[in-house]
């Protein structure tokens, strides 16, 4: 599903993020990415949906190089991929159903469809009976719910997941990891960076340990490791 072969990136203040990086993800995988910060933890989401480019080496998600892959090719690839960010990144004038349709009208998909996946993923995470509301009368797990809505809609094969519980209260987190859970065990891969010792101690999956750029630590089944 996703593959990292001797992924190098240093930016241009010499900071070197990702030194010779190495990691096969398979298909339906729930992955954590942990470490210190600083560590190299958000370049390594990053490269994943292109927001950064390596400086050498290549990452493939679904046999695409994204280290190769052109410009103008990137808003084809992250259609295939779900991205959830700790500030949820919803549009403020849009309700509830229409950020998440926003998804599926930019791809130019039919109303009839449109209407019946926004539905259904509202659904899944709980929130149908709030389609017409608007982000600022949501609470913070209801904000990122709808953007997980919105990053699933498209039925991508893989969502990356950047500390996205990192703005929520503890009770809050453990409502959205039950829909990360859920969508895990419909197939989807999920890779989430995340700081929340709790969560990775309790809800065991695969734990890659990022420090210094480099992977110094990829365990079934592992813990988070660090003091938080």
């Amino acid at each position: 599903m996703i593959s990292m072969k001797n992924v190098y990136k240093k930016y241009p203040n010499g900071i070197v993020a990702a030194n010779g990086l190495n990691v096969e993800i398979m298909q339906g995988e729930f992955v954590y990415v942990v470490g210190p910060s600083g560590a190299g933890k958000s370049t390594f989401i990053k490269m994943m949906y292109r927001e950064e480019r390596p400086t050498s080496g290549d990452i493939f998600i679904n046999d695409i190089n994204l280290a190769t892959l052109k410009s103008k090719r990137v808003p084809y690839l992250r259609r295939q991929i779900g991205v959830v960010f700790q500030d949820f990144k919803l549009l403020p004038r849009l309700n509830v159903y229409e950020n998440v349709a926003f998804a599926l009208e930019v791809i130019e998909e039919s109303p009839k469809v449109i209407r019946k996946r926004v539905m259904d993923v509202l659904e899944l995470v709980g929130l149908k009976h709030k389609a017409r509301m608007f982000p600022t009368e949501l609470s913070g797990g209801e904000q990122q719910r709808v953007s997980i809505a919105r990053s699933i809609v498209n039925t991508p094969k893989v969502i990356i997941a950047d500390e996205p519980t990192g703005n929520l209260d503890p009770e809050t987190s453990w409502e959205i990891m039950k829909v990360f859970q859920e969508v895990n065990n419909r197939g989807t891969t999920i890779i989430m960076a995340t700081h929340n010792k709790e969560i990775v101690n309790t809800i065991k999956h695969r734990v890659i340990a990022v420090e210094g750029g480099l992977i110094v630590r990829d365990e079934a089944g592992g813990d988070y490791g660090y003091e938080s």
